[in-house]
């Protein structure tokens, strides 16, 4: 049971923005009060340079293209004349298939690699190194040592990426961070050479702990090629608590009714790069004690929600309004640089499908037992 509250439902606090020029990780101690001594532990890592924003109002589509999709698929649908029949009947084809490819494609399920792809990065060479390391999970889901023959393949895809672009991911690493990626990659291209001789010599059981190590050094140098913000933030939003960058929050939680487990830590990483408002808001709740002591209000397999305080108050009361605070949903598509506000799903789904997107989407919280 982790006390979180999804994405799309949280409170704005008070103005603050949440960066640092310190180039290391701020950890914030308090105790969770209300829960038999349980504590958090808060820790930020702020971009190292100046943002450089791009303009929100300049992402691929925009919400005058939505209504023309939308009045498009409508005529597609009943059949509604158009000027230019062919050419919009045309138009669909790609949409058909890109709904084929958003259902049958794989879900990105673990956590670490999730953080990883929503980076703010655009670096081909170093995700031709990740993609086969990643892919090594999969691998390892053939029965018996069969399984050592698939990892052999990628990790000498691995290796031969890493080789044959070294050069362009140094190039990629921000300047203030190049000596660190450099590093890391060194490291990186020793462990890969440590899980060849792994593999060689049929260790099952070791190659699983290796590609851990390996990926978080990858991690990292993707991390060190993050230069400033990357967006942003629409003017209505930016006096409310903003995360640009990431953090993580270690939470402590009673657990009520279960002979076998009584307390657990969840490790909670914030993404404010993707959603800099929702993570900006958590941190700063978080840092009010919002949370201590508070009873979880669902966890029913799905999902794990709380934030809903004893009393008539349905959320976070911001003492200098004495009203309840909301912020707005907060999504991130992929291939888009800054995220969509106040927007559905099924809005933002309709709108890309027909012009030709797969949607992937990026959240504020990622959950690492």
């Amino acid at each position: 049971m982790a006390a979180i509250i999804p994405c799309h439902y949280c409170a704005s606090l008070s103005p603050r923005w949440f960066t640092s020029n310190n180039t290391h990780s701020r950890r914030l101690s308090y105790p969770l009060r209300g829960l038999r001594g349980l504590n958090a532990r808060c820790s930020y890592q702020p971009p190292h340079h100046s943002e450089s924003p791009n303009n929100h109002n300049g992402r691929s589509f925009s919400l005058k293209q939505c209504a023309i999709s939308i009045a498009l698929a409508v005529g597609l649908i009943t059949g509604v004349p158009t000027l230019e029949g062919p050419t919009i009947a045309q138009a669909a084809t790609p949409a058909l298939s890109d709904l084929s490819v958003l259902i049958s494609g794989p879900p990105i399920k673990d956590p670490g690699a999730l953080l990883r792809y929503a980076l703010p990065i655009d670096n081909k060479a170093i995700r031709e190194v990740q993609k086969p390391l990643e892919d090594i999970t999969e691998s390892l889901k053939i029965a018996g040592v069969k399984a050592l023959d698939s990892v052999e393949r990628n990790v000498r895809q691995a290796s031969r990426a890493l080789k044959q672009g070294k050069t362009l991911i140094v190039s990629g690493l921000a300047e203030s961070k190049k000596e660190h990626g450099v590093e890391l990659l060194n490291k990186l291209e020793a462990g890969i050479d440590e899980l060849e001789l792994i593999v060689q010599d049929r260790n099952r059981d070791a190659v699983a702990p290796k590609q851990k190590e390996l990926l978080q050094y990858v991690g990292g140098v993707e991390e060190d090629m993050v230069d400033g913000f990357p967006f942003e933030v629409p003017e209505e939003y930016q006096n409310m608590p903003l995360l640009k960058g990431r953090a993580a929050v270690d939470m402590k939680v009673k657990v009520k009714d279960n002979p076998n487990l009584d307390e657990c830590v969840f490790h909670i990483v914030l993404d404010g790069y993707n959603a800099p408002v929702t993570a900006g808001n958590f941190v700063d709740l978080v840092e009010r004690h919002f949370y201590d002591g508070m009873e979880i209000q669902r966890a029913d397999g799905f999902v794990v929600q709380t934030g809903d305080p004893e009393g008539p108050a349905e959320g976070f009361i911001d003492p200098s309004t004495e009203k309840i605070r909301t912020i707005p949903l907060e999504i991130t598509v992929n291939g888009e640089k800054a995220p969509v506000y106040g927007s559905t799903l099924e809005v933002i789904f309709i709108c890309l499908l027909l012009l030709g997107h797969v949607i992937y989407l990026h959240i504020c919280i990622c959950i690492m037992c």
